[in-house]
């Protein structure tokens, strides 16, 4: 499988989005590790949630208007992945308990990105994100969202909230597994 990487592509309106949400990515951390109030917290939140929007926004943006590209297939789900990680990472200086979902989350998609190399470099065909791994993203996202503005969560609500997250996680991991799978057996 061949990618097309034009000059123009670049500066589509969906990869400037993308690009401006990979930028807000420092500034969530700087704000979020430095929170000593409530205020922190839900300024933290908003930029967390303005780049929530943006990745709704340019998918709906590149399918809509016929701006999806060979370059926005990857910087995409890796501006994606970077937020979520760094999002983690953040909790993690906050959360106890949150380690698992961190090294789950971690693994999952460094096995992920291992299995896009290798379909891409043996010529599969890589078919995009599945409905259980929008579902699985929209769950996390929501979960950090409330872990974010609201960082003193009863204890009870915060495992049911970290469960939640595993299950998903765990979910999505095995049904991309199956999925690759699928992939490798079919040789056309």
């Amino acid at each position: 499988m061949k990618l097309n990487f034009r000059k123009k592509d670049l500066f589509t309106i969906p990869n400037i989005l993308t690009y401006i949400r990979l930028a807000l990515i420092p500034v969530i951390v700087i704000v979020y590790l430095n929170a000593k109030n409530e205020k922190d917290f839900y300024i933290a939140t908003f930029i967390l949630a303005i780049c929530a929007f943006t990745d709704s926004l340019d998918g709906y943006i590149a399918r809509h208007y016929n701006q999806v590209t060979d370059i926005g297939k990857i910087i995409d789900p890796v501006a994606d992945k970077a937020m979520q990680a760094a999002i983690l990472l953040c909790l993690l200086s906050r959360i106890q308990g949150i380690l698992p979902i961190f090294i789950l989350f971690a693994i999952k998609e460094i096995t992920m990105g291992i299995a896009c190399l290798y379909l891409l470099k043996t010529g599969r065909k890589i078919s995009g994100a599945k409905w259980f791994g929008k579902v699985c993203t929209l769950v996390l996202d929501i979960v950090m969202v409330i872990l974010f503005a609201f960082p003193r969560l009863d204890i009870s609500i915060l495992h049911l909230l970290l469960g939640i997250c595993m299950v998903f996680l765990i979910f999505s991991f095995v049904m991309y597994g199956i999925e690759f799978i699928k992939i490798i057996k079919n040789k056309n």
